[in-house]
């Protein structure tokens, strides 16, 4: 979808649809259809996940505009990505009316176990969230770095990930969490305060990516062109914008073993096993059971930009005095 952040007086064009004329049933439908072949994962595997999952996973889902990968036939078969919420979908769903550049999306929101458990039953296994919540959409609550490794170099993704920590919160004030993404790599992401716009907000992941590649030339960039990276690790902060998502925390993504999108605490980077699959729909939960969630005060720790924008300032100015 195009990017529309730039649409004016957003906020007054967004209008919620909250429909709560039916009590929630749930009925498990085609519980044996394997989703996942290769690991012999019915349909029944994923929903039972996101059932028990669902006092973890809400938070992060909650007032956000949802983006649901499908596969109807399994992860063999090309699946889809959906916007819009089915018209069969039953009233007690909720939704967001959202404004896009040439119309309007009717978004589920997944406020409640339900929601989850219905939407896993029709073959959602990937669930995927704006930056900013409903009725602030403009105006993002988290700040997000997506790290891939180039030729499958995840130290260098580590290497990344420590950089982005150094400096967002070590030299600029801001509190950051780490997360495998279940998929290739990591994604950094700092909680804001959602007083500023997504113009401002892309434009400042933008400089702090460009000043992490000013100091380590040879290892990052931020190339669009994957021609032109060199093997450099590719510092991705376009997700940063209105129309942009990110793969939820816990959820699972459509890969074999079902590997799940999972938060860390900083110090596990130094194991040198950890990779962006370390944890599927099975290890999760013990995993839980003795660490806990890794990002359960995310949003205690929200901060303004400003302040980290002007050290940031300060910085650039220093490396270009060095330099």
């Amino acid at each position: 979808m195009a990017d529309v952040h730039h649409l004016e007086n957003l906020a007054t064009v967004l209008v919620l649809d909250i429909m709560e004329k039916e009590n929630p049933k749930i009925t498990l439908t085609h519980g044996d259809k394997l989703l996942f072949p290769a690991s012999g994962i019915p349909k029944s595997g994923i929903v039972g996940y996101y059932e028990r999952i669902a006092d973890y996973m809400l938070p992060y889902l909650k007032d956000r505009p949802l983006t649901m990968r499908r596969f109807t036939d399994g992860i063999d078969q090309e699946g889809f990505y959906q916007k819009n919420a089915s018209d069969h979908f039953p009233n007690w769903i909720q939704t967001a009316r959202v404004k896009k550049e040439d119309g309007w999306l009717n978004q589920v929101l997944c406020n409640n176990k339900e929601t989850l458990a219905y939407l896993a039953n029709q073959d959602v296994i990937e669930f995927h969230v704006t930056l900013g919540k409903v009725h602030r959409l403009d105006y993002p609550d988290k700040l997000v770095f997506d790290l891939d490794p180039p030729n499958g170099n995840f130290s260098l993704v580590i290497k990344a990930a420590k950089a982005l920590h150094d400096l967002l919160e070590q030299k600029m004030g801001l509190h950051t969490f780490v997360m495998t993404t279940g998929s290739r790599g990591l994604h950094i992401a700092a909680p804001l305060d959602g007083t500023q716009n997504f113009d401002e907000t892309r434009e400042f992941a933008k400089r702090v990516a460009d000043y992490l590649c000013r100091r380590n030339p040879k290892e990052f960039t931020t190339a669009i062109r994957k021609k032109d990276r060199k093997n450099r690790l590719f510092v991705d902060y376009l997700r940063n914008a209105y129309a942009q998502t990110a793969i939820a925390p816990f959820s699972v993504r459509a890969l074999k073993g079902a590997p799940v999108a999972t938060p860390l605490y900083w110090s596990e980077l130094d194991n040198k096993k950890l990779n962006a699959q370390s944890f599927d729909i099975n290890s999760i939960f013990q995993r839980l059971k003795k660490k806990g969630d890794p990002w359960s005060d995310f949003n205690a720790h929200a901060k303004s930009q400003k302040k980290s924008s002007e050290k940031l300032d300060d910085l650039l100015q220093e490396h270009v005095s060095v330099s």
